[in-house]
């Protein structure tokens, strides 16, 4: 099974994808002798081998489908899972803005089915690695078969175990909790990534965000961000473009941290501006101005 970019030609044992009326797409691996089958008719793979990728091919009901190769989003989207996966549009935000790329080394905690240790196998390349952990071994064994699928199993230690218990590898560029309670682990986190590394989370509801930053500030991360990141897609018509009628809106927050070490010399306000205070401190220092601990712009004081 190979899942490949390259190449001009679909060959035996692509991973291949077959997009038909209204977008609707197949994902499967191209196998001589072997028979596509589905609602709108069957193709013989063989029909497919050796087929430029963007050849229409037509079932035997007349149905037309295009044979294409599958991005990293398709493979995501179509990702077999028991539990709710990452969408691309925050997948892509966070590998740039992690840092995320060839050799790098990414320790990543909650692999549930696999969705965003795919993403993060394919960014790191051949000589970068992931390191997954994950409590529970059903859910291990269905990520990797969907690591196998794509051909990027290789790239992936699995760790069958619980944050709580801390994480073998240390120095790692970049660390990433995809857990309900992320706060409980942030210690842990620190001491797996190297000094000034890449920290990210995602969660769905601001009261577990906010114990999130209280928990990051105590543990000296600073620069912290929160965001959401919408997508709106418009209907590709020339004489009627406008936003389709459906939007894939809120899915999670996005919240990401780098730890610092600072010197204790620093004024209290200089440490404030970092973030380098719990979230106790600075409320306690707006109380004792005699004002909120709020910027001018009603914005809580940033990491």
């Amino acid at each position: 099974m190979s899942w490949s970019l390259h190449g001009t030609h679909a060959q035996d044992g692509d991973l291949v994808q077959l997009v038909g009326l209204r977008h609707k797409n197949f994902i499967f691996t191209l196998k001589a002798g072997a028979t596509f089958q589905s609602h709108r008719g069957v193709i013989p793979h063989d029909e497919m081998l050796g087929k430029p990728w963007g050849t229409q091919i037509v079932s035997h009901l007349g149905a037309p489908f295009f044979l294409l190769q599958p991005s990293l989003g398709d493979l995501l989207r179509e990702t077999p899972r028991n539990t709710q996966i990452l969408y691309p549009k925050e997948i892509g935000y966070l590998l740039v803005n992690m840092g995320i790329g060839p050799g790098q080394t990414v320790l990543e905690c909650g692999t549930g089915s696999g969705a965003l240790t795919t993403a993060f196998a394919f960014a790191v390349g051949k000589e970068g690695r992931v390191f997954t952990y994950e409590a529970r071994e059903e859910m291990q064994a269905l990520a990797r078969k969907n690591l196998a699928r794509a051909g990027l199993e290789e790239r992936v230690t699995f760790h069958l175990g619980n944050a709580a218990d801390g994480f073998a590898e240390t120095e790692v560029d970049a660390l990433f909790l995809d857990l309900p309670n992320p706060h409980d682990y942030i210690e842990q986190a620190r001491a797996a990534l190297k000094p000034g590394g890449f920290f990210g989370s995602i969660l769905p509801t601001t009261n577990q965000v906010s114990q999130l930053l209280v928990s990051l500030r105590r543990n000296h991360f600073a620069f912290i961000d929160v965001l959401e990141i919408m997508l709106r897609y418009y209907k590709p018509e020339p004489n009627r473009l406008r936003p389709t009628d459906r939007m894939v809106a809120h899915t999670g927050f996005l919240i990401f941290a780098r730890p610092v070490t600072m010197e204790e010399k620093l004024s209290p306000d200089l440490m404030r501006e970092s973030g380098m205070l719990s979230l106790e401190d600075v409320l306690k220092k707006g109380e004792d101005d005699g004002e909120p601990a709020m910027s001018d712009e009603g914005e809580s004081a940033e990491l």
